[in-house]
Protein backbone atom coordinates (compact mmCIF):
# COMPACT_ATOMS: atom_id res chain seq x y z
CA UNK A 1 0.00 0.00 0.00
CA UNK A 2 1.39 3.29 -0.75
CA UNK A 3 2.76 5.56 2.02
CA UNK A 4 0.60 8.13 0.93
CA UNK A 5 -2.77 6.20 1.34
CA UNK A 6 -1.85 4.55 4.73
CA UNK A 7 -0.53 7.92 6.57
CA UNK A 8 -2.46 10.37 7.70
CA UNK A 9 -2.02 13.70 6.04
CA UNK A 10 -0.61 15.33 9.76
CA UNK A 11 1.88 12.32 9.84
CA UNK A 12 3.70 13.03 6.30
CA UNK A 13 6.38 14.06 7.86
CA UNK A 14 7.17 11.02 9.41
CA UNK A 15 7.96 9.36 6.17
CA UNK A 16 10.16 12.64 4.52
CA UNK A 17 13.26 13.85 4.83
CA UNK A 18 14.16 17.08 6.76
CA UNK A 19 12.45 20.13 5.69
CA UNK A 20 13.96 22.07 3.06
CA UNK A 21 16.91 24.79 4.03
CA UNK A 22 15.40 28.10 5.14
CA UNK A 23 15.39 29.94 1.26
CA UNK A 24 12.93 32.47 1.78
CA UNK A 25 12.01 34.93 -1.18
CA UNK A 26 11.61 38.32 1.27
CA UNK A 27 15.30 38.87 1.14
CA UNK A 28 16.05 42.38 2.89
CA UNK A 29 17.03 43.92 -0.46
CA UNK A 30 13.80 43.09 -2.34
CA UNK A 31 11.61 45.32 -3.28
CA UNK A 32 7.66 44.70 -3.54
CA UNK A 33 7.03 45.91 -7.01
CA UNK A 34 3.51 46.20 -8.13
CA UNK A 35 3.54 46.33 -11.77
CA UNK A 36 1.02 48.70 -12.12
CA UNK A 37 4.09 51.12 -10.53
CA UNK A 38 6.00 51.14 -13.04
CA UNK A 39 8.88 53.49 -13.72
CA UNK A 40 10.59 54.83 -16.49
CA UNK A 41 13.69 53.17 -15.85
CA UNK A 42 11.47 50.08 -15.71
CA UNK A 43 9.58 50.67 -19.52
CA UNK A 44 9.81 46.46 -19.99
CA UNK A 45 8.30 44.93 -16.73
CA UNK A 46 4.68 43.48 -17.61
CA UNK A 47 0.94 45.23 -16.33
CA UNK A 48 -0.49 41.63 -16.89
CA UNK A 49 1.84 38.81 -17.05
CA UNK A 50 3.41 36.81 -14.57
CA UNK A 51 7.03 37.73 -13.39
CA UNK A 52 8.88 37.54 -9.94
CA UNK A 53 9.79 40.46 -8.28
CA UNK A 54 13.69 40.29 -9.61
CA UNK A 55 15.84 37.99 -10.80
CA UNK A 56 16.34 34.91 -13.54
CA UNK A 57 13.07 32.02 -14.18
CA UNK A 58 12.32 29.64 -16.13
CA UNK A 59 10.04 26.59 -16.73
CA UNK A 60 6.47 26.61 -15.05
CA UNK A 61 6.23 23.95 -12.83
CA UNK A 62 3.71 21.55 -10.69
CA UNK A 63 1.00 23.59 -11.75
CA UNK A 64 -2.29 22.88 -9.83
CA UNK A 65 -5.80 24.23 -8.57
CA UNK A 66 -5.83 23.51 -5.33
CA UNK A 67 -8.22 24.41 -2.39
CA UNK A 68 -9.37 27.97 -3.78
CA UNK A 69 -5.84 28.71 -5.36
CA UNK A 70 -3.75 28.03 -8.29
CA UNK A 71 -0.55 27.42 -8.19
CA UNK A 72 2.47 28.15 -10.07
CA UNK A 73 5.95 26.68 -9.40
CA UNK A 74 8.71 27.79 -11.83
CA UNK A 75 12.42 27.77 -11.87
CA UNK A 76 14.47 30.70 -9.76
CA UNK A 77 17.55 31.70 -9.39
CA UNK A 78 17.53 33.20 -5.80
CA UNK A 79 20.86 35.69 -6.84
CA UNK A 80 21.05 36.81 -9.71
CA UNK A 81 19.16 37.34 -13.12
CA UNK A 82 21.51 34.99 -14.72
CA UNK A 83 20.99 30.61 -14.85
CA UNK A 84 21.94 29.51 -11.65
CA UNK A 85 21.12 27.84 -8.27
CA UNK A 86 17.98 26.58 -9.54
CA UNK A 87 14.54 26.26 -6.83
CA UNK A 88 11.46 26.44 -7.26
CA UNK A 89 9.56 29.33 -7.05
CA UNK A 90 5.82 29.62 -5.73
CA UNK A 91 3.20 31.75 -5.89
CA UNK A 92 -0.93 31.68 -5.55
CA UNK A 93 -3.51 33.13 -7.36
CA UNK A 94 -7.62 33.05 -6.72
CA UNK A 95 -8.06 33.95 -11.06
CA UNK A 96 -4.26 33.91 -12.41
CA UNK A 97 -4.06 37.45 -12.85
CA UNK A 98 -3.07 38.81 -9.30
CA UNK A 99 -0.53 37.12 -7.48
CA UNK A 100 1.05 36.67 -4.14
CA UNK A 101 4.55 35.05 -4.52
CA UNK A 102 5.14 32.71 -1.31
CA UNK A 103 8.68 31.20 0.44
CA UNK A 104 10.74 28.90 -2.39
CA UNK A 105 8.99 25.47 -2.15
CA UNK A 106 12.05 23.87 -3.35
CA UNK A 107 15.90 24.29 -2.31
CA UNK A 108 18.52 22.47 -3.32
CA UNK A 109 19.71 20.84 -0.01
CA UNK A 110 20.28 17.10 -0.84
CA UNK A 111 23.04 14.86 -1.93
CA UNK A 112 20.36 14.49 -4.99
CA UNK A 113 18.96 17.98 -5.45
CA UNK A 114 22.52 20.01 -4.45
CA UNK A 115 22.72 21.72 -7.69
CA UNK A 116 19.34 22.52 -8.82
CA UNK A 117 15.93 21.47 -8.44
CA UNK A 118 14.66 21.18 -11.69
CA UNK A 119 11.70 20.96 -13.66
CA UNK A 120 8.65 18.61 -12.33
CA UNK A 121 5.04 18.75 -12.33
CA UNK A 122 2.46 17.99 -9.70
CA UNK A 123 -0.05 15.00 -9.38
CA UNK A 124 -2.95 14.36 -7.35
CA UNK A 125 -3.12 10.98 -5.14
CA UNK A 126 -4.75 10.08 -1.68
CA UNK A 127 -7.82 11.37 -1.68
CA UNK A 128 -6.33 14.50 -4.09
CA UNK A 129 -3.56 15.53 -1.74
CA UNK A 130 -0.82 16.71 -4.19
CA UNK A 131 2.56 15.44 -4.64
CA UNK A 132 5.28 17.38 -6.95
CA UNK A 133 8.23 14.91 -8.79
CA UNK A 134 10.76 16.95 -10.13
CA UNK A 135 14.20 16.18 -11.50
CA UNK A 136 17.15 16.40 -9.38
CA UNK A 137 20.71 17.64 -9.93
CA UNK A 138 23.26 15.42 -7.86
CA UNK A 139 26.55 15.97 -6.31
CA UNK A 140 27.41 12.63 -8.23
CA UNK A 141 29.43 13.36 -11.37
CA UNK A 142 28.98 10.75 -14.68
CA UNK A 143 32.11 12.24 -15.36
CA UNK A 144 34.36 15.38 -14.37
CA UNK A 145 32.40 17.96 -16.19
CA UNK A 146 28.87 16.59 -15.93
CA UNK A 147 26.46 16.05 -12.63
CA UNK A 148 23.66 13.29 -13.38
CA UNK A 149 19.67 14.06 -13.37
CA UNK A 150 17.63 11.83 -11.11
CA UNK A 151 14.07 11.88 -10.23
CA UNK A 152 12.63 12.75 -6.07
CA UNK A 153 9.06 13.32 -4.84
CA UNK A 154 8.36 16.14 -2.54
CA UNK A 155 4.60 16.17 -0.16
CA UNK A 156 2.93 19.10 1.48
CA UNK A 157 4.38 19.43 5.04
CA UNK A 158 0.39 20.13 5.81
CA UNK A 159 -2.06 19.24 3.30
CA UNK A 160 -4.58 21.21 5.11
CA UNK A 161 -2.78 24.48 4.17
CA UNK A 162 -4.41 25.95 0.83
CA UNK A 163 -1.18 28.10 0.35
CA UNK A 164 0.92 24.55 0.50
CA UNK A 165 3.31 26.96 1.78
CA UNK A 166 6.13 23.83 2.92
CA UNK A 167 6.93 20.75 1.38
CA UNK A 168 9.04 17.83 2.47
CA UNK A 169 11.28 15.95 0.57
CA UNK A 170 10.46 11.71 1.05
CA UNK A 171 13.30 9.71 2.55
CA UNK A 172 13.32 7.04 -0.53
CA UNK A 173 14.13 10.27 -2.92
CA UNK A 174 15.84 9.33 -5.06
CA UNK A 175 12.87 7.45 -6.22
CA UNK A 176 14.45 6.94 -9.91
CA UNK A 177 17.80 6.67 -11.67
CA UNK A 178 18.84 6.40 -15.32
CA UNK A 179 18.50 3.09 -17.07
CA UNK A 180 20.73 1.48 -19.04
CA UNK A 181 21.25 3.04 -22.48
CA UNK A 182 20.27 6.21 -21.03
CA UNK A 183 22.82 9.18 -20.94
CA UNK A 184 22.37 10.39 -16.85
CA UNK A 185 22.86 13.45 -17.91
CA UNK A 186 19.77 13.64 -19.94
CA UNK A 187 17.04 11.89 -18.01
CA UNK A 188 14.69 14.78 -16.85
CA UNK A 189 11.31 16.79 -16.51
CA UNK A 190 8.79 13.87 -15.30
CA UNK A 191 5.25 14.70 -16.22
CA UNK A 192 1.89 14.75 -13.90
CA UNK A 193 0.97 11.03 -13.46
CA UNK A 194 -1.79 9.54 -14.68
CA UNK A 195 -3.79 6.34 -14.01
CA UNK A 196 -4.05 3.43 -16.22
CA UNK A 197 -6.81 0.67 -16.75
CA UNK A 198 -4.56 -1.63 -13.99
CA UNK A 199 -5.51 0.65 -11.73
CA UNK A 200 -1.70 1.70 -11.56
CA UNK A 201 -0.17 5.25 -12.19
CA UNK A 202 2.28 5.87 -15.22
CA UNK A 203 4.17 9.00 -15.85
CA UNK A 204 6.84 9.74 -19.07
CA UNK A 205 10.72 11.33 -18.31
CA UNK A 206 12.12 12.86 -20.92
CA UNK A 207 15.27 11.39 -22.54
CA UNK A 208 16.88 10.80 -25.70
CA UNK A 209 18.52 7.22 -27.05
CA UNK A 210 21.67 8.56 -29.56
CA UNK A 211 19.76 10.81 -31.26
CA UNK A 212 16.42 9.67 -31.20
CA UNK A 213 14.04 12.11 -28.89
CA UNK A 214 12.22 9.61 -26.11
CA UNK A 215 9.42 9.54 -23.89
CA UNK A 216 10.41 7.01 -21.58
CA UNK A 217 7.43 5.21 -20.01
CA UNK A 218 7.23 4.36 -16.05
CA UNK A 219 4.35 2.45 -13.88
CA UNK A 220 4.01 2.46 -9.88
CA UNK A 221 1.53 0.73 -7.46
CA UNK A 222 2.79 3.31 -4.68
CA UNK A 223 4.42 6.29 -6.02
CA UNK A 224 7.09 5.57 -4.61
CA UNK A 225 8.45 2.51 -6.24
CA UNK A 226 8.67 3.21 -10.47
CA UNK A 227 9.50 0.72 -12.77
CA UNK A 228 10.49 1.30 -16.61
CA UNK A 229 7.45 0.09 -19.55
CA UNK A 230 9.89 -2.53 -21.81
CA UNK A 231 9.25 0.56 -24.30
CA UNK A 232 9.02 3.72 -24.32
CA UNK A 233 5.78 5.76 -24.66
CA UNK A 234 6.22 6.96 -28.00
CA UNK A 235 9.92 8.18 -30.11
CA UNK A 236 10.30 10.05 -32.76
CA UNK A 237 14.38 9.66 -34.96
CA UNK A 238 16.58 12.51 -35.02
CA UNK A 239 14.90 15.11 -32.87
CA UNK A 240 17.56 14.73 -30.18
CA UNK A 241 16.65 15.50 -26.41
CA UNK A 242 13.08 15.90 -25.23
CA UNK A 243 13.03 17.86 -22.38
CA UNK A 244 9.55 19.19 -20.39
CA UNK A 245 7.15 16.77 -21.62
CA UNK A 246 3.72 16.48 -20.92
CA UNK A 247 0.99 13.93 -22.34
CA UNK A 248 -2.93 14.53 -21.63
CA UNK A 249 -5.97 14.26 -22.86
CA UNK A 250 -8.40 16.31 -24.60
CA UNK A 251 -12.40 15.90 -25.77
CA UNK A 252 -13.30 15.24 -29.08
CA UNK A 253 -15.98 17.33 -28.78
CA UNK A 254 -16.47 20.74 -27.19
CA UNK A 255 -13.98 22.66 -25.62
CA UNK A 256 -14.14 21.48 -21.54
CA UNK A 257 -10.83 19.73 -20.23
CA UNK A 258 -10.59 16.69 -18.81
CA UNK A 259 -8.15 15.15 -15.73
CA UNK A 260 -5.51 13.85 -16.55
CA UNK A 261 -6.38 9.98 -15.84
CA UNK A 262 -9.46 10.41 -18.20
CA UNK A 263 -9.65 8.14 -21.44
CA UNK A 264 -12.81 6.50 -23.24
CA UNK A 265 -13.99 6.64 -27.10
CA UNK A 266 -14.69 10.34 -26.69
CA UNK A 267 -11.28 11.40 -25.79
CA UNK A 268 -8.45 11.43 -27.71
CA UNK A 269 -4.66 12.29 -26.28
CA UNK A 270 -2.07 15.01 -26.81
CA UNK A 271 1.78 14.53 -26.51
CA UNK A 272 4.05 17.52 -26.46
CA UNK A 273 8.03 17.46 -26.29
CA UNK A 274 10.31 20.45 -25.50
CA UNK A 275 13.35 19.71 -27.80
CA UNK A 276 16.44 21.03 -26.61
CA UNK A 277 18.04 21.31 -30.08
CA UNK A 278 16.21 24.24 -31.59
CA UNK A 279 14.19 25.20 -28.20
CA UNK A 280 10.47 24.88 -29.49
CA UNK A 281 7.67 23.20 -28.14
CA UNK A 282 6.49 20.57 -30.45
CA UNK A 283 3.08 18.38 -30.06
CA UNK A 284 1.11 15.51 -31.66
CA UNK A 285 -2.73 14.72 -31.09
CA UNK A 286 -3.11 10.74 -31.02
CA UNK A 287 -4.74 7.80 -29.78
CA UNK A 288 -3.77 6.48 -26.44
CA UNK A 289 -4.31 2.70 -25.61
CA UNK A 290 -4.53 2.39 -21.72
CA UNK A 291 -4.51 -1.67 -21.96
CA UNK A 292 -0.71 -1.88 -23.97
CA UNK A 293 0.12 1.67 -23.22
CA UNK A 294 1.03 2.74 -26.84
CA UNK A 295 0.27 6.49 -28.65
CA UNK A 296 -0.36 6.10 -32.22
CA UNK A 297 -0.22 9.70 -33.84
CA UNK A 298 -3.15 10.95 -35.69
CA UNK A 299 -1.16 12.21 -38.45
CA UNK A 300 2.66 10.47 -38.89
CA UNK A 301 3.93 13.79 -40.88
CA UNK A 302 3.00 15.83 -37.70
CA UNK A 303 4.61 13.86 -35.15
CA UNK A 304 6.47 15.36 -32.07
CA UNK A 305 9.37 17.59 -33.32
CA UNK A 306 8.67 17.61 -37.14
CA UNK A 307 5.26 19.10 -36.88
CA UNK A 308 3.18 21.50 -34.96
CA UNK A 309 4.27 23.80 -32.38
CA UNK A 310 2.15 25.16 -29.95
CA UNK A 311 3.69 28.38 -30.50
CA UNK A 312 5.75 30.21 -33.36
CA UNK A 313 7.28 32.36 -31.53
CA UNK A 314 9.93 32.51 -27.94
CA UNK A 315 7.67 30.17 -25.96
CA UNK A 316 9.30 26.84 -24.33
CA UNK A 317 9.15 24.35 -21.67
CA UNK A 318 5.37 24.60 -21.39
CA UNK A 319 2.95 22.99 -19.30
CA UNK A 320 -0.53 21.92 -18.76
CA UNK A 321 -2.67 21.42 -16.04
CA UNK A 322 -6.38 20.39 -15.17
CA UNK A 323 -8.51 23.40 -14.03
CA UNK A 324 -11.14 21.86 -11.72
CA UNK A 325 -12.87 24.40 -10.44
CA UNK A 326 -13.48 25.51 -13.88
CA UNK A 327 -13.11 22.59 -16.42
CA UNK A 328 -10.74 23.68 -18.66
CA UNK A 329 -6.77 22.76 -19.24
CA UNK A 330 -4.49 25.61 -19.12
CA UNK A 331 -1.53 26.43 -20.82
CA UNK A 332 1.71 27.88 -19.17
CA UNK A 333 4.71 28.34 -21.01
CA UNK A 334 8.24 30.28 -20.50
CA UNK A 335 9.02 33.59 -22.99
CA UNK A 336 13.03 33.97 -22.14
CA UNK A 337 14.64 37.74 -23.20
CA UNK A 338 15.60 38.77 -26.72
CA UNK A 339 17.93 40.86 -24.91
CA UNK A 340 21.86 40.14 -23.98
CA UNK A 341 22.30 39.01 -20.22
CA UNK A 342 23.72 42.22 -19.83
CA UNK A 343 21.04 44.10 -20.71
CA UNK A 344 18.90 41.53 -18.03
CA UNK A 345 21.90 41.99 -15.17
CA UNK A 346 21.43 45.95 -15.32
CA UNK A 347 17.41 45.72 -15.24
CA UNK A 348 17.68 42.84 -12.27
CA UNK A 349 15.60 40.13 -14.28
CA UNK A 350 14.86 38.27 -16.67
CA UNK A 351 12.11 36.15 -18.18
CA UNK A 352 8.23 35.78 -18.08
CA UNK A 353 5.53 33.78 -17.84
CA UNK A 354 3.36 33.38 -20.77
CA UNK A 355 -0.02 34.72 -20.08
CA UNK A 356 -2.13 31.55 -19.29
CA UNK A 357 -4.08 30.28 -22.41
CA UNK A 358 -7.16 27.54 -22.44
CA UNK A 359 -6.63 24.89 -24.74
CA UNK A 360 -8.84 22.39 -26.41
CA UNK A 361 -9.08 20.36 -29.53
CA UNK A 362 -9.45 22.10 -32.53
CA UNK A 363 -12.99 20.26 -34.03
CA UNK A 364 -12.35 20.84 -37.69
CA UNK A 365 -8.98 19.16 -37.94
CA UNK A 366 -9.48 16.85 -34.97
CA UNK A 367 -5.67 16.51 -35.34
CA UNK A 368 -4.67 20.12 -33.57
CA UNK A 369 -5.31 22.03 -30.48
CA UNK A 370 -6.69 25.87 -30.45
CA UNK A 371 -4.91 27.92 -27.68
CA UNK A 372 -6.81 31.07 -26.25
CA UNK A 373 -6.48 33.36 -23.30
CA UNK A 374 -8.12 32.50 -20.38
CA UNK A 375 -11.58 34.37 -20.33
CA UNK A 376 -10.52 36.39 -16.61
CA UNK A 377 -8.28 38.50 -18.58
CA UNK A 378 -11.68 40.94 -19.99
CA UNK A 379 -12.29 41.87 -16.12
CA UNK A 380 -9.04 44.15 -17.42
CA UNK A 381 -10.62 45.37 -20.03
CA UNK A 382 -11.09 49.27 -19.54
CA UNK A 383 -11.13 52.01 -22.60
CA UNK A 384 -11.77 50.83 -26.15
CA UNK A 385 -11.85 52.27 -29.39
CA UNK A 386 -13.82 50.01 -32.58
CA UNK A 387 -14.00 50.10 -35.91
CA UNK A 388 -16.17 48.33 -38.87
CA UNK A 389 -16.54 48.24 -42.84
CA UNK A 390 -13.84 50.12 -43.38
CA UNK A 391 -11.45 49.51 -45.94
CA UNK A 392 -7.61 49.67 -46.09
CA UNK A 393 -6.73 51.04 -48.82
CA UNK A 394 -3.44 50.01 -50.95
CA UNK A 395 0.08 50.90 -49.26
CA UNK A 396 -2.15 52.60 -46.35
CA UNK A 397 -1.55 53.07 -42.30
CA UNK A 398 -4.76 54.16 -40.06
CA UNK A 399 -4.29 55.19 -36.41
CA UNK A 400 -6.45 53.85 -33.91
CA UNK A 401 -7.03 56.95 -32.11
CA UNK A 402 -9.38 55.64 -29.44
CA UNK A 403 -6.63 53.29 -27.38
CA UNK A 404 -2.92 53.98 -26.34
CA UNK A 405 -0.39 52.35 -24.55
CA UNK A 406 1.54 49.45 -24.15
CA UNK A 407 -1.20 47.28 -22.66
CA UNK A 408 -3.92 46.32 -25.31
CA UNK A 409 -6.26 43.71 -26.14
CA UNK A 410 -7.03 43.89 -29.78
CA UNK A 411 -9.33 41.77 -31.87
CA UNK A 412 -9.93 42.34 -35.56
CA UNK A 413 -11.18 40.36 -38.52
CA UNK A 414 -10.53 40.91 -42.02
CA UNK A 415 -13.03 39.86 -45.00
CA UNK A 416 -10.82 37.23 -47.02
CA UNK A 417 -9.55 39.34 -50.01
CA UNK A 418 -9.28 38.66 -53.38
CA UNK A 419 -6.78 36.23 -54.08
CA UNK A 420 -6.42 36.65 -58.00
CA UNK A 421 -3.40 38.65 -57.85
CA UNK A 422 -1.40 36.89 -54.91
CA UNK A 423 2.05 36.35 -55.80
CA UNK A 424 3.49 33.06 -56.16
CA UNK A 425 5.69 31.84 -53.03
CA UNK A 426 6.95 28.52 -51.82
CA UNK A 427 6.30 28.35 -48.46
CA UNK A 428 6.58 25.46 -46.03
CA UNK A 429 7.74 24.83 -42.59
CA UNK A 430 11.37 24.68 -43.51
CA UNK A 431 11.44 28.12 -44.48
CA UNK A 432 8.48 30.14 -43.11
CA UNK A 433 10.26 32.30 -40.70
CA UNK A 434 12.86 33.23 -43.11
CA UNK A 435 9.54 34.13 -45.82
CA UNK A 436 8.47 36.70 -43.07
CA UNK A 437 11.00 37.88 -42.35
CA UNK A 438 12.28 38.49 -45.88
CA UNK A 439 8.66 40.05 -46.42
CA UNK A 440 8.30 42.07 -43.33
CA UNK A 441 5.89 45.01 -42.84
CA UNK A 442 7.90 46.98 -45.55
CA UNK A 443 7.46 44.90 -48.42
CA UNK A 444 4.96 45.89 -50.91
CA UNK A 445 3.26 42.90 -52.17
CA UNK A 446 -0.19 42.34 -53.81
CA UNK A 447 -2.19 40.27 -50.91
CA UNK A 448 -0.91 42.36 -47.72
CA UNK A 449 1.08 42.29 -45.95
CA UNK A 450 -1.95 43.64 -43.70
CA UNK A 451 -2.40 43.89 -40.10
CA UNK A 452 -1.64 45.70 -36.73
CA UNK A 453 1.42 47.88 -36.08
CA UNK A 454 2.02 47.81 -32.31
CA UNK A 455 3.74 49.04 -29.85
CA UNK A 456 4.45 51.73 -32.48
CA UNK A 457 5.92 55.71 -32.08
CA UNK A 458 4.42 58.27 -33.52
CA UNK A 459 6.81 58.36 -36.06
CA UNK A 460 6.39 55.00 -36.74
CA UNK A 461 10.39 54.40 -36.40
CA UNK A 462 9.90 52.16 -34.03
CA UNK A 463 6.54 49.42 -34.60
CA UNK A 464 6.20 45.49 -34.50
CA UNK A 465 4.00 44.34 -36.93
CA UNK A 466 1.48 41.26 -37.13
CA UNK A 467 -0.05 40.18 -40.54
CA UNK A 468 -1.26 38.37 -42.76
CA UNK A 469 0.26 38.00 -46.23
CA UNK A 470 -1.87 35.79 -48.89
CA UNK A 471 0.31 33.76 -51.36
CA UNK A 472 -0.12 31.31 -54.09
CA UNK A 473 1.78 27.61 -54.05
CA UNK A 474 2.02 24.89 -55.67
CA UNK A 475 -0.47 23.22 -52.94
CA UNK A 476 -3.18 26.16 -53.25
CA UNK A 477 -3.35 29.14 -51.34
CA UNK A 478 -1.57 29.92 -47.85
CA UNK A 479 -1.22 32.60 -45.92
CA UNK A 480 1.60 33.63 -43.75
CA UNK A 481 1.02 34.91 -40.11
CA UNK A 482 3.84 36.95 -39.31
CA UNK A 483 5.49 38.94 -36.40
CA UNK A 484 8.15 41.31 -37.80
CA UNK A 485 10.20 42.38 -35.17
CA UNK A 486 12.82 44.11 -37.33
CA UNK A 487 12.00 47.67 -36.88
CA UNK A 488 10.85 46.89 -33.08
CA UNK A 489 13.76 49.11 -31.13
CA UNK A 490 16.16 51.39 -31.64
CA UNK A 491 18.38 50.07 -29.76
CA UNK A 492 20.81 47.55 -31.62
CA UNK A 493 21.68 45.38 -28.47
CA UNK A 494 18.67 43.20 -28.71
CA UNK A 495 17.47 40.14 -30.65
CA UNK A 496 14.61 41.66 -33.58
CA UNK A 497 14.16 38.06 -35.37
CA UNK A 498 10.83 37.76 -36.90
CA UNK A 499 8.36 34.98 -36.47
CA UNK A 500 6.07 33.21 -38.08
CA UNK A 501 3.48 30.37 -39.68
CA UNK A 502 1.36 29.79 -42.28
CA UNK A 503 -1.87 27.96 -42.74
CA UNK A 504 -3.72 26.85 -45.75
CA UNK A 505 -7.02 28.89 -47.34
CA UNK A 506 -9.64 26.97 -47.41
CA UNK A 507 -12.53 28.01 -50.42
CA UNK A 508 -15.49 28.44 -47.49
CA UNK A 509 -13.15 30.39 -44.64
CA UNK A 510 -15.02 33.77 -45.36
CA UNK A 511 -12.40 36.17 -42.91
CA UNK A 512 -8.80 36.07 -41.37
CA UNK A 513 -8.76 36.74 -37.77
CA UNK A 514 -6.19 37.93 -35.17
CA UNK A 515 -6.46 38.63 -31.36
CA UNK A 516 -3.09 40.09 -30.28
CA UNK A 517 -2.14 40.95 -26.11
CA UNK A 518 0.44 43.84 -25.85
CA UNK A 519 2.08 43.97 -22.78
CA UNK A 520 5.17 46.51 -23.26
CA UNK A 521 7.54 43.83 -23.71
CA UNK A 522 5.76 40.96 -25.23
CA UNK A 523 3.13 40.52 -28.10
CA UNK A 524 1.29 37.83 -28.13
CA UNK A 525 -1.03 36.86 -31.51
CA UNK A 526 -3.94 34.25 -32.04
CA UNK A 527 -4.58 34.01 -35.23
CA UNK A 528 -7.87 32.10 -36.71
CA UNK A 529 -9.25 31.31 -33.44
CA UNK A 530 -6.15 29.97 -31.74
CA UNK A 531 -4.95 28.04 -34.37
CA UNK A 532 -1.72 29.63 -34.83
CA UNK A 533 -0.16 31.72 -31.68
CA UNK A 534 3.21 33.37 -32.10
CA UNK A 535 5.21 34.70 -28.85
CA UNK A 536 7.95 38.22 -29.79
CA UNK A 537 9.79 39.97 -26.82
CA UNK A 538 10.54 43.62 -28.51
CA UNK A 539 11.95 46.67 -26.21
CA UNK A 540 11.14 49.63 -27.77
CA UNK A 541 12.68 53.08 -26.87
CA UNK A 542 9.72 55.68 -28.28
CA UNK A 543 7.11 53.67 -27.99
CA UNK A 544 6.78 53.02 -24.16
CA UNK A 545 3.91 53.41 -21.77
CA UNK A 546 1.24 56.23 -23.06
CA UNK A 547 4.37 56.87 -26.11
CA UNK A 548 2.82 53.56 -27.23
CA UNK A 549 -0.12 54.09 -30.30
CA UNK A 550 -1.98 51.14 -32.45
CA UNK A 551 -2.36 51.60 -36.22
CA UNK A 552 -4.44 49.04 -39.12
CA UNK A 553 -1.87 48.70 -42.31
CA UNK A 554 -1.95 47.75 -45.96
CA UNK A 555 1.19 47.34 -47.77
CA UNK A 556 -0.28 45.28 -50.42
CA UNK A 557 -2.10 46.52 -53.85
CA UNK A 558 -5.42 44.69 -52.86
CA UNK A 559 -7.62 46.73 -50.81
CA UNK A 560 -8.65 45.23 -47.56
CA UNK A 561 -12.16 45.42 -45.85
CA UNK A 562 -11.73 45.06 -41.99
CA UNK A 563 -15.15 44.28 -41.21
CA UNK A 564 -14.61 44.53 -37.21
CA UNK A 565 -11.96 45.70 -35.06
CA UNK A 566 -12.43 46.69 -30.94
CA UNK A 567 -9.12 47.26 -29.11
CA UNK A 568 -8.87 47.82 -25.41
CA UNK A 569 -6.84 48.89 -23.11
CA UNK A 570 -5.80 46.72 -20.16
CA UNK A 571 -5.24 47.17 -16.64
CA UNK A 572 -2.55 46.18 -15.15
CA UNK A 573 -2.54 42.75 -12.06
CA UNK A 574 -0.87 42.79 -8.91
CA UNK A 575 2.33 40.56 -8.05
CA UNK A 576 3.31 40.91 -4.68
CA UNK A 577 5.47 39.23 -2.08
CA UNK A 578 2.20 39.19 1.07
CA UNK A 579 0.20 35.68 2.36
CA UNK A 580 -2.91 36.36 1.25
CA UNK A 581 -5.56 37.09 3.27
CA UNK A 582 -7.54 33.25 4.17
Amino acid sequence: MSPFISVCACCWFFVAASASRDLTYRDSDILSLNTAQRTSEQPYRTGFHFQPTKNWMNDPNGLMYYKGYYHLFYQWNPYGAVWGTITWGHAVSTDMLQWHILDVALAPDQWYDINGCWTGSATFVAANRPVLIYTGWTNISSSVEHKIQVQAVAVPHDSEDPLLQKWIKVNDNPILVAPIGIDPTEFRDPTTAWIGADGKWRMVVGSKRKEDGVALLYRSSDFLHWHKAEDPLHSVVDTGMWECPDFYPVSIGGQNGLDTSVNGPDVIHVLKASLANDKHDYYVVGTYNSDYDTFTPADSSHNVGIGLRYDYGKFYASKTFYDSAKGRRILFGWVNESSSAKNDIVKGWSSLQGFPRKIWLNGETKSSILQWPIQEIETLRRRSDSLSGIFLEANSVTRVTGVEGAQLDVEVEFDMPSLNEAEILEVDSSNVQLACSQVGKSHKGAVGPFGLLVLASEDLKEQTAVFFYAVLTGGGWKTLICSDQGRSSLNNDVDKTSYGSYMSVPSNDKSLRLRTLVDHSIVETFAQGGEICITSRVYPVKAVNNQAHLYLFNNGSVPVRVSHMIAWELASTTIDVDVPAR
